[in-house]
């Protein structure tokens, strides 16, 4: 951390500010401890920036100070956002859905961010308890309400909490919403916000909202007698302390699956996440006890979802009866194949169809969308971006799939977010399916790779934490772009993208323009054997991502998995050494 006097003392005089009567005596306390410590460290990542309210709302460490997740900070973004929302609906009565997931808080935040849209006269259905990322999006429609906001950091570590902000469709908010927000965000102070709710505007609901989410995911399904003949497929799910432990049992169940099992440890609902170094899906180690227990009881796969369950984990059994955790781009591969496959079969597709991937996700699913017939459809990362597609195709194209590489996806329109219930269901379909045709998940993996080529996808995350951190990860950036790759693992650069700039390099050096809705900080790198490499920094953690795909198209069965795995990782080693990673 960057230990300069003139930064400690902008950090010192924005810390006494939060020394006044309008902050608790608790937050006083901690604020006074850390101006009184000799270390500065603290203090200045506590204060040396205000917790911005991004895009997607805000993600942060819990405790006090501008740059920690905290009842002030979430006050201020509250009122703000209430304001924008009165501004939008002028003469209405406005409503809004409000949840929360397990994290330590997050009730207490929930209540607060109720309180204070229900101060400035909108209508707010909070509901009763924890509940999936996925239901608060449903709810907004169903109810049809102007906004909402889920308290939840998702996938991040214990430390973290977060602030989810919906539009009235139901997805994250976009332009102009976004910006729209944002400036209303920034023009609050502490001494602004409305924190005395108006206890006649909350509406508590829960049951019947779980009800009628729950007959919604069901339209996911696409085959309902293979789950009738393999309604005994055996199942092991872990909710990993969070909200899926009451939805996805039961979402299961109204499916037809009659042979579900939880990870009993995993089902107590604890911010601390007792079980897990890291509550994310993208850890194989987050996936320990749902596999031990999969092992006792011999199951067919094993299955999990996020703390918020959005994502999802799926881990199926090999030739050799070993666990394999598959991973996101796998998951959104599988999805994708069987979803076009068995609607063509069942003479489901009427030819309006598309599906949706992530820029960074791999290219396969468009190979399967391009041989199938089916549109695919390009977009930035973040499921708010699949949202759109969705909300701008509505009533001319039907929308049948669309996932991210990071363990996420949607496989109906009912929900604009990611969504870890409809597509755990669906994903124990597929594997009814496999089992149906004498077949495992892991058989349909290799059958897909033998059609369509073999892939193999690795995301590097570099960690950079702190102001220090914030200002290398900028410099790396703008080191590529003044000085872009010519060659990645030993494969000549065919194609420059700049999405910040909207401008593709051709080998040739002409220039394109790319078509998307809007800019945003990612470069990517296209090689003349399909190799892609993609680069952005991330917008909820102190990172930078490199997203790499190698493909190799001479895997001609499952014999030769094991061979183009390790070539294909040969060659991301490569990668990374001539990136300096």
């Amino acid at each position: 951390m960057e230990n300069n006097e003139a930064l400690i003392k902008q950090c010192e005089a924005k810390a006494q500010e939060w020394l006044s009567p309008a902050f608790d005596e608790e937050t006083r306390k901690e604020v006074q401890a850390m101006l009184d410590n000799e270390d500065k460290s603290a203090l200045i990542d506590a204060f040396y920036q205000n917790l911005e309210f991004g895009t997607g709302g805000l993600r942060g460490i819990m405790g006090a100070g501008t740059n920690r997740m905290n009842k002030y900070i979430v006050g201020m973004a509250t009122q703000g956002f209430a304001n924008y929302i009165l501004k939008a609906f002028p003469g209405k009565q406005c409503s809004v859905v409000v949840g929360h997931d397990c994290r330590n808080n997050g009730r207490m935040f929930a209540e607060s961010v109720a309180d204070i849209f229900s101060a400035n006269g909108i209508k707010v259905y909070l509901f009763e308890s924890l509940r999936p990322t996925p239901e608060i999006s449903f709810a907004i429609r169903q109810l049809g309400a102007q906004a909402g906001v889920n308290v939840t950091a998702s996938h991040n570590p214990r430390e973290y909490n977060g602030y989810k902000a919906y539009w009235d469709d139901g997805a994250q908010v976009l332009a102009p919403h976004d910006k729209g927000i944002i400036d209303e965000v920034n023009k609050v102070t502490i001494h602004d916000v409305k924190f005395e709710g108006n206890k006649d505007l909350i509406e508590i609901i829960g049951g019947e909202m779980d009800w009628d989410y729950i007959q919604a995911v069901k339209e996911a399904m696409v085959d309902q007698d293979v789950i009738l003949r393999q309604k005994d497929l055996n199942i092991v799910y872990s909710p990993m302390h969070g909200t899926g432990r009451v939805i996805i049992p039961m979402a299961l169940r109204s499916w037809g699956f009659q042979n579900i099992h939880v990870v009993p440890e995993q089902m107590v609902i604890d911010g601390n996440f007792p079980t897990v170094v890291s509550p994310n899906p993208e850890n194989a180690e987050a996936m320990t006890l749902g596999m031990k227990l999969g092992t006792k009881l011999n199951a067919d796969l094993v299955i999990a979802s996020d703390p918020d369950a959005d994502r999802l984990a799926i881990v199926c059994r090999n030739p050799q009866g070993e666990w394999e955790i598959l991973n996101g781009n796998q998951t959104c591969m599988m999805f994708s194949w069987y979803i076009i496959a068995n609607k063509k079969k069942l003479g489901q597709l009427k030819g309006n169809e598309f599906l949706v991937k992530t820029i960074v996700t791999t290219e396969e699913i468009a190979e399967i969308a391009k041989k199938n017939g089916v549109e695919l459809k390009d977009c930035y990362t973040g499921f708010k971006w699949i949202a759109n597609e969705i909300r701008v195709n509505e009533g001319v194209k039907k929308y049948i799939g669309g996932g991210e590489e990071s363990f996420g996806f949607l496989p109906f329109d009912k929900v604009r977010d990611k969504d870890s219930p409809a597509s755990i269901c669906l994903i124990c379909e597929i594997a009814a399916w496999a089992r149906d045709n004498g077949k495992t998940l892991y058989d349909l993996l290799m059958d897909i790779y033998v059609e369509y080529g073999f892939s193999k996808e690795t995301t590097i995350n570099v960690v950079r934490p702190g102001k220090t951190g914030a200002d290398e990860i900028k410099a790396m950036m703008e080191n590529f772009r003044a000085n872009p790759p010519k060659e990645l693992g030993g494969s000549k650069v065919c194609c420059w993208k700049d999405y910040k700039t909207l401008e593709q390099t051709n080998a040739d050096g002409s220039k394109t323009k790319i078509d998307m809705p809007d800019t945003s900080n990612v470069l990517q790198w296209f090689c003349e054997d399909g190799t892609k490499v993609s680069v952005r920094p991330s917008g909820t953690e102190p990172k930078i991502k490199f997203y790499t795909e190698v493909k190799d198209p001479s895997m001609k069965c499952a014999g030769c998995y094991e061979r183009c795995t390790k070539d294909a990782t040969a060659k991301i080693e490569a990668i990374k050494k001539g990136l300096n990673l």
